[in-house]
Order: C-alpha cells, then structure tokens, then sequence
C-alpha cells in the first residue's frame, strides 16, 4: 500500500466507526447527567436505577461490594444522614472503551463537603453505576 491509500484507508475507518464511538458517548453522558441530577436531589431510587446487579460502594462507614438492592439502601441513608445542600460536578469525562468517570463535590446541609467519585461502565449494551465513592473532605 503507498501513503495515499494508507490515509484513504484510515479515513474511511474513521468515518465509519466514530457514529459508532459518538453514539456510545451520548447514551452514557445522558445516564451521568440522570445520575447527577439524582444526587442533586438525593434521590437515591433514581441513582439505583443504575446500578448494575452488583455496585462497588464507599461511604463513609459502609464500604464492599452490594447488590442493587443493598446498595440503594445504603445510599438512601446516606441521604437521610446528609441531606444534599447541592451538589456540582467537577470533571466528567468518557473513556475510549466507552465508560465514563465523573468527579464532583456533594455538599450536606449540616456543612459536611465530601469529594464524590462515581464510574460508569458498558455492560452488555447497557451503562451502568459500577461504582460510588464518597470521602469526606
């Protein structure tokens, strides 16, 4: 193959799979803005209805691997504990294997600020919450 071709080759594959990759890119910035509107209200249904079977938690006091179940539970106390005051986001950003991380900062009503870190993952055409964590700042 000479040079010209090479380029023609590799537009053609860009054209052709960057639908693809934007379309991924989309749905999961979609289910971070549903997330984060979610912790926004501290309305832990709407987070768990991303979760997958299976969600890796750390809050304070509570910190494994929960089912969806548990882990809605464990989130909703949270929120009862430390009712949102707000809740921004800080850097939100897709990777190239199609999952998403989002840092931001949640803070509770009483004054407590706590650095919240959550990742998004494709699992079988499908993102989901695999994983919530929340420190204390």
């Amino acid at each position: 193959m000479n040079k010209k071709s090479i380029i023609i080759f590799i537009t053609f594959l860009a054209l052709i799979f960057n639908p693809l990759y934007m379309g991924a890119t989309v749905q999961s910035e979609d289910v971070a803005k549903e997330i984060n509107e979610a912790i926004r209200t501290g309305n832990a249904r709407d987070v768990a209805k991303h979760f997958g079977s299976t969600v890796d938690l750390k809050l304070p006091g509570n910190e494994g691997t929960y089912s969806r179940n548990q882990a809605e539970l464990i989130l909703r106390n949270f929120f009862s504990r430390n009712p949102v005051a707000s809740f921004s986001v800080h850097h939100q950003r897709p990777q190239r294997d199609g999952s998403v991380y989002v840092i931001g900062t949640y803070q509770a009503k009483d004054g407590k600020s706590y650095r919240m870190y959550f990742l998004l993952k494709k699992i079988s055409d499908n993102m989901v919450l695999h994983l919530l964590q929340m420190e204390e700042q």
